[in-house]
């Protein structure tokens, strides 16, 4: 970003903004009443080169709190879009580096996924980047925390060269690995889960683990999570069944070598369209929970949460939640709460009259019973969707963001806090940048301390289409 741009963007947005939020209705809207002290401290933008389609969709911060990262895509020159990943300040939101990755074949390159080594002195990312005659391939890099200088970048191409794109990355607790997981054509299998390790200080490659499913068609991974020991990786998403249209299916690997543990799948009362979209690990290693969106009897889709056994895969407990109308609900984001008590998990729901609303869960972790439902609904009652949850370190609230229609506003960005014992609701914030058009949140994060929340994702600026 050049110096010119950034001064406008200052000007335009505000880039530091200590103190309570500038109107009262960017606090309250509609029924949503604020409880607490809740402040807009700052706000940076980044608008990409060529003032074009820029979109983060990926956060996550340093151990100690003093940086936030984030990438995506950023339209370049002659690129398309770039991997570009920006580190800022946190007192201030002062940008302090920006990386740009662009493939060998200066095409379509997008970052999905974002992961902070343990010790903080490393970011690594993986998406889908256009390669020089194999299409799309994995590509994953590292950079340096301090500067965003890059230390190494890997890609996997897999046996077929086609459609290759990985969609979300885990680091191991001792920093020495990196896990990345998503979609690659095999032959003859159409696509499958293709699970690949990573040394963490060259990118050499350790191992890679394919997954066919019984249909040898469509199986996509879409979600990953780390053993706490390190010792275990898993991996969910969606997978063809026989006769079972598309099913959960969940693996375990061992971390060390990629040896398949197990694989367990999920088909619902129907066998209709079951996927999985997120995973969280308990904080004890026993239990690995998924979720996302399974159809029902008579119920149209729902949320559909499983727990399983880390060791061996049996199923514990599944606990469906069909919203008040029996409309679309899907699962997108969950989290274990830090004592490993609760499973929190949150997407939308279509509500009676209110379109689609923000809908988040909580359920005890040991039996899968529904602790406490809690529905957000938008200013004008629009089409309201939380795709990102995260929670204090304490685990004394939930906080989910996402997008939702605003008062005049298009899209903007929404975050909501909970208390994670009632599901009572305690602040409600929303962003609209500059132009009141489409603003929609994809990534959130708590510094360290728990006294902030991160949100970042895409926004319309003057002039610059979107930007970070």
């Amino acid at each position: 970003m050049t110096v010119l741009k950034r001064v406008v963007a200052m000007l335009l947005v505000g880039t530091v903004l200590i103190g309570p939020l500038r109107a009262t209705h960017d606090l309250v809207e509609g029924h949503h009443a604020l409880v607490g002290p809740v402040g807009l401290l700052w706000v940076s933008r980044f608008d990409g080169p060529v003032s074009g389609f820029d979109e983060a969709l990926a956060l996550g911060l340093s151990p100690d709190g003093s940086r936030v990262f984030v990438t995506g895509r950023s339209e370049g020159p002659g690129t398309s879009g770039d991997y570009t990943t920006v580190a800022y300040d946190t007192a201030m939101g002062t940008e302090v580096w920006v990386s740009r990755l662009d493939g060998p074949a200066g095409s379509f390159d997008e970052a999905f996924a974002l992961g902070v080594s343990p010790d903080g002195s490393r970011v690594f990312v993986t998406g889908a980047s256009f390669g020089s005659g194999t299409f799309f391939d994995y590509a994953t890099a590292a950079y340096d925390a301090a500067t965003g200088a890059e230390l190494w970048v890997t890609r996997l191409d897999g046996p077929v060269s086609g459609f290759d794109e990985a969609f979300a990355l885990g680091v191991s607790p001792d920093g020495s690995r990196v896990f990345v997981t998503g979609r690659s054509p095999g032959i003859g299998t159409r696509d499958d889960y293709a699970t690949v390790a990573y040394d963490a200080a060259t990118g050499t490659e350790l191992w890679v683990a394919r997954l066919d499913g019984l249909a040898s068609r469509f199986d996509e991974a879409l979600a990953l999570g780390v053993s706490p020991d390190g010792s275990r990786v898993f991996v969910t998403g969606r997978s063809e069944g026989v006769g079972t249209s598309t099913d959960y299916a969940t693996v375990a690997y061992e971390a060390a070598t990629g040896t398949e543990l197990w694989v367990t799948r999920f088909d619902g009362p129907v066998s209709g369209f079951d996927e999985a979209f997120a995973l969280g690990v308990s904080p004890d290693g026993t239990q690995v929970f998924v979720t996302g969106r399974s159809e029902g009897t008579g119920t149209s889709l729902d949320y559909m949460t499983v727990a399983y056994d880390a060791a061996t895969g049996a199923a514990l407990w599944g606990a469906r939640f069909d919203g008040p109308i029996s409309g679309l609900d899907e699962g997108l984001a969950l989290r274990a709460s830090p004592r490993g008590t609760q499973v929190f998990v949150t997407g939308r729901s279509e509500g009676a009259g209110t379109s689609t609303d923000y809908a988040t869960v909580a359920y005890d972790a040991a039996t899968g019973i529904e602790l406490w439902v809690t529905r957000f609904d938008g200013p004008v009652s629009g089409f309201d969707e939380a795709l990102a949850l995260s929670m204090t370190p304490s685990g004394s609230r939930v906080l989910v963001t996402g997008r939702s229609v605003g008062s005049s506003t298009f899209f903007d960005y929404a975050t909501v806090a909970y208390d994670a014992a009632t599901g009572t609701e305690l602040w409600v914030t929303r962003f609209d940048g500059p132009v009141s058009g489409f603003d929609q949140a994809f990534g959130l994060g708590m510094s360290p301390d728990g006294g902030r929340v991160f949100v970042t994702g895409r926004s319309a600026g003057f002039g610059t289409s979107f930007d970070y």
